[in-house]
């Protein structure tokens, strides 16, 4: 079984997100973009109407140092 995750987890989806999307910058990602790769990731059960631009913010910077340290 996947893990489950919410909004809050930052962490974890800048793991997932690294994981299923590795050529991708986070930081050229739009944040409609992103909301949309969040919410499509297996595991992923928050309310897609409960994000933010702080939320959104944080999830990129996560994943941003998933994809620097994977370089």
């Amino acid at each position: 079984m996947a893990v489950e995750f919410d909004w809050t987890d930052a962490e974890e989806i800048g793991i997932q997100l690294q994981e299923k999307y590795p050529e991708i910058e986070p930081y050229s990602v739009r944040f409609t973009d992103l909301h949309k790769y969040v919410t499509g990731l297996p595991g992923f059960v928050g309310d897609p109407a409960k994000s933010n631009e702080g939320i959104l913010e944080a999830i990129q910077a996560a994943w941003n140092e998933e994809y620097e340290d994977a370089k």
